[in-house]
């Protein structure tokens, strides 16, 4: 059960923190109050998708919070699966905030967690229909959908799906095997030819990188052994004079000498001798790389030959040698497969078959349970639309084999006559706005048996609905409402008058700033707001009695 909602900085909300009870919660508001706003905060609380749209003008960050009481088995599961403790109470903490450069942060009970593990938790435990969810009743695409949830077909279908994807992959491979005698011989001539170019090449994973190196230095290498040797010289002295090494050497020497008179010049002697052993390194490692960059001409020129070999293959087959060998790998797989597509082409004639047998035995299954599930679930929405004023209305699911297809081999529409003597027609014919709601309504509350959900919301699910048939909606959701939370928004004071909680939501304007407010009315407030929902505009002594005399037709309906 939703015990509470923080709003910070979503659209035209400030900021708006909305305790919800157990029972009938119903929201009313003038139009553009901020309704559908509440709707979305719990959409985002949720994990459903937001944008940085939503955060309210001049703010950097959205926030939104909610707090759930008497969580289900589902939901424990996942916390566990999450490793996430639960919270001393027993209650639920969501958290998520919404940054304008569009990334979310979210925390359930204050530790880390992602938008699609609040997603998970939240299917667990708020059931949302919106007035999108009557639009979705007249696309027979998803009737199937309901007809599964009543007939629990969930892991059939999962297995069904795995199955079917199975055979179109073997079915995909037998046509992609299936080309004519002469179309092979062209493919293995050019895979041949491919093959034969990239093996003679031999090449080897970061041979061209350093072949250009070696290039650069030869290329390079006059310039490169003219300041060489102008270091050995420097270092190791010429015949016209001496170097580094020998000035060193000479530097100890006299100090050596000066050592015998203070003391203290031995140290400085023993490290220059030893910058003097050093400088002997590093003349032997220069003279080695003189000796190694006196290189011969033609070794430069096959270098160059065989970079531009590399480069005319990477002109047909890569980039790069990872690429190129990659290609060559692929083309000896596809050589092989073709060499071998007769053996292969009938092992996928034996394996499409048994797929084939697979299928048909699952679909056979799914259709079995549909049928009944279909039955079962025309009678409760036939009982359901009695209550909700519709009794002249017959539903049917009607149910016709098609072929194979990811959901099965049946295509399920829902049928309705909206009058004693016509024959049934799809809903998106002859259903009006205002018999889809009901309709909607009625399948909501046949599939909320099969779910242990502790909250259903419903946005407008009023919409084109009016008299004697609001009336009955209102106390549809009330029955609804004593098995599990209800939150409706709504524009009928005959839903209204039957709230155990009653949320007014209103907003002002101040320094050019909207602001949205959402109040708990008590007795008086919700007969001030039923008369306001009656007349509109103005509000007369008489709407006031009527207002009052709503509520008290409800509590006397209610006990």
């Amino acid at each position: 059960m939703l015990l509470s909602l923080k709003i910070e900085n979503i659209a035209i909300i400030e900021s708006a923190e909305i305790e919800f009870d157990s029972g009938l919660n119903v929201l009313t508001g003038e139009t553009g109050a901020g309704k559908s706003i509440i709707i979305d905060s719990i959409n985002a609380i949720l994990g459903e998708r937001t944008s940085r749209e939503l955060i309210r003008r001049g703010a950097e960050q959205a926030r939104v919070s909610a707090v759930f009481a008497d969580i289900n088995l589902a939901v424990n599961t996942k916390l566990l699966e999450y490793d996430i403790e639960t919270q001393a109470d027993g209650s639920l903490l969501l958290q998520r905030s919404i940054s304008i450069d569009g990334r979310s942060t979210c925390r359930i009970n204050g530790a880390p967690a992602t938008v699609t593990m609040l997603k998970n938790l939240g299917g667990c435990l708020i059931n949302i229909h919106g007035q999108h969810d009557n639009q979705a009743l007249l696309s027979p695409e998803g009737h199937y959908v309901f007809v599964d949830s009543v007939a629990e077909n969930g892991a059939l279908l999962d297995t069904y799906k795995v199955a079917y994807a199975n055979l179109r992959t073997l079915e995909k491979e037998l046509a992609a095997n299936s080309t004519d005698e002469a179309e092979k011989s062209r493919r293995l001539d050019l895979l041949n030819y491919q093959i034969k170019e990239l093996e003679s090449a031999g090449l080897s994973i970061g041979e061209q990188e350093e072949l250009t190196t070696r290039r650069n230095l030869y290329q390079n290498s006059g310039n490169i052994i003219i300041r060489l040797q102008e270091a050995y010289d420097t270092l190791n002295g010429t015949e016209e004079g001496s170097g580094a090494r020998q000035q060193l050497d000479f530097s100890a020497t006299c100090l050596d000498t000066a050592a015998a008179y203070y003391a203290e010049l031995e140290k400085a002697a023993e490290m220059i001798r030893g910058m003097s052993f050093d400088i002997d390194e590093y003349v032997l490692q220069i003279r080695d790389t003189i000796e190694t960059l006196d290189y011969n001409p033609a070794e430069l020129e096959q270098i160059e030959e065989r970079l531009d070999a590399i480069y005319r293959l990477s002109r047909k087959y890569g980039n790069t040698e990872e690429e190129m060998i990659a290609f060559l790998d692929q083309a000896i797989d596809e050589k092989n497969r073709i060499a071998f597509s007769d053996e292969r082409r009938q092992e996928l004639l034996g394996e499409i078959s048994a797929a084939k047998k697979q299928v048909e035995s699952l679909a056979s299954t799914l259709s079995e349970g549909r049928r009944k599930a279909g039955t079962r679930f025309a009678k409760h929405i036939k009982a359901e639309l009695d209550f909700l004023d519709m009794p002249a209305v017959t539903f049917v699911v009607d149910q016709s084999l098609v072929p194979f297809g990811a959901n099965g081999a049946d295509k399920i529409e829902f049928l309705i006559s909206a009058n004693v003597g016509e024959l049934p027609k799809p809903l998106a014919k002859i259903a009006s706005g205002g018999e889809l709601s009901r309709i909607m309504l009625a399948i909501k509350n046949v599939l909320s048996v099969k779910d242990d959900v502790g909250t259903l919301i419903f946005d407008e699910v009023d919409a084109g609905v009016s008299g004697r048939a609001a009336q009955k909606v209102a106390m549809k959701l009330r029955q609804v409402s004593k098995g599990r939370q209800v939150v409706c928004v709504t524009h009928l004071a005959q839903i209204a008058a039957q709230a155990d909680n009653h949320l007014r939501i209103s907003k002002s304007v101040h320094d050019d700033k909207t602001f949205t407010k959402v109040e708990k009315l008590n007795t008086e407030g919700r007969k001030n707001e039923l008369a306001r929902i009656i007349g509109g505009l103005s509000v007369t002594e008489l709407q006031l009695k009527s207002a009052e005399e709503m509520l008290i037709q409800a509590n006397n309906l209610n006990g």
